[in-house]
């Protein structure tokens, strides 16, 4: 089961994490921008297709289960951490950026705690858009100064989306906060 289809297509994700990090870092100007946009938007696409195809096969692991949300943390950190060292993310907006690191971190050490105590929370769909969101503002400030010669104030819209995300990620982040608490104070 870990070479199955979809664990293949985690496995290639996290090992994109790496490469678009190489991109933003060694490689400069357009050429850096679109690299990484292009390999962000490959792994957005393979951790929809792992999931949907480990569905539709009945392949869901355990290996899966546990490797795709750090896959996405991974992708997602570290593109926080790329956007802020280049400038693209900046100012007052680097507060957003810390909002969803701190609450990427958060979920994963409730979701291993709650674990231990046999409790799954399930995603909401306001978790859903605020994954949505926040890949859109990821992708669209990874693609950045090139893809605003083409669209200009598309920077604006990425940081207005970002905050966006920001927000939601307050907000999601306290309902799975608030789950926690009441399991923990239950034991």
């Amino acid at each position: 089961m870990h070479l199955s289809l979809p664990n293949v297509l985690t496995y290639v994700r996290i090992l994109a994490v790496p490469a678009l990090v190489a991109c933003l870092f060694f490689l400069k100007g357009d050429t850096a921008r679109w690299s990484a946009f292009a390999l962000f938007v490959f792994a957005g696409i393979t951790d929809w297709l792992d999931g949907y195809l480990a569905r539709i096969w009945e392949q869901q692991s355990t290996l899966g289960r546990m490797l795709d949300p750090i896959a996405d943390k991974l992708l997602v950190g570290a593109v926080l951490m790329m956007l802020v060292h280049d400038g693209t993310i900046g100012g007052w907006s680097i507060w957003a950026a810390v909002i969803i690191l701190c609450r990427e971190i958060l979920v994963s050490g409730l979701r291993e705690f709650l674990a231990e105590l046999n409790v799954k929370i399930h995603v909401t769909q306001l978790a859903k858009w605020k994954t949505t969101m926040q890949m859109i503002a990821l992708g669209v400030l990874l693609a950045g100064p090139a893809a605003e010669k083409i669209v200009p104030g598309i920077m604006t819209g990425g940081i207005v989306i970002l905050w966006i995300a920001a927000l939601l990620t307050l907000w999601t982040g306290y309902d799975y906060l608030k789950a926690g608490v009441v399991h923990a104070m239950e034991r």
